[in-house]
């Protein structure tokens, strides 16, 4: 007795035929695919739909504070204005940067964006990012960023606990 093994029986089909299988199969996977990143962006979407609200916040809520210290005569009014007036032109030149970005043109530097916000245009600099979303992905520009928020802040704080801000009046 011998124990011998039938042949092997290869797929019988054509090389055409299984690549047209193949082909099938992997838009059938393109497809899935295709839908489960779709899926995950709109989940994303919504989260940063969500987590946008913060900084305006923050930026309506520092506006409006400033604005009630002027009125409540704990700062003058100049202070407030200057900040109004910065955060509006650090806003045009996010704006202009995004616009020469999207054309492929001069761009504005990121230092003189960190300057400005510096400055006291941070507020406006928050509110481009958000809206414009612009500058708002790069770690080490956003790093950069906050760390002019801190420090303008920290003067607008020693200004006003040792009155240095009267001189703006």
């Amino acid at each position: 007795m011998t124990n011998k093994k039938p042949a092997k029986m290869g797929n019988s089909a054509s090389p055409q035929t299984n690549r047209a299988q193949n082909s099938r199969t992997s838009n059938n996977r393109a497809q899935t695919n295709n839908r489960a990143q779709s899926s995950r962006t709109q989940k994303s979407n919504a989260a940063t739909s969500g987590s946008n609200l913060m900084p305006l916040l923050l930026v309506v809520i520092f506006l409006a504070g400033l604005i009630g210290a002027a009125q409540q005569h704990m700062l003058p009014y100049g202070i407030a204005g200057m900040y109004l007036t910065l955060s509006l032109l650090t806003f045009i030149a996010y704006a202009i940067d995004k616009s020469a970005a999207k054309r492929g043109k001069w761009r504005t530097k990121e230092s003189t964006l960190h300057l400005l916000a510096l400055m006291g245009g941070w507020p406006g600099a928050l509110f481009a990012q958000n809206v414009l979303r612009h500058k708002s992905v790069k770690a080490s520009f956003r790093n950069v960023f906050w760390l002019t928020v801190v420090a303008n802040l920290a003067v607008l704080g020693y200004g006003i606990k040792t009155g240095a801000v009267d001189m703006f009046i």
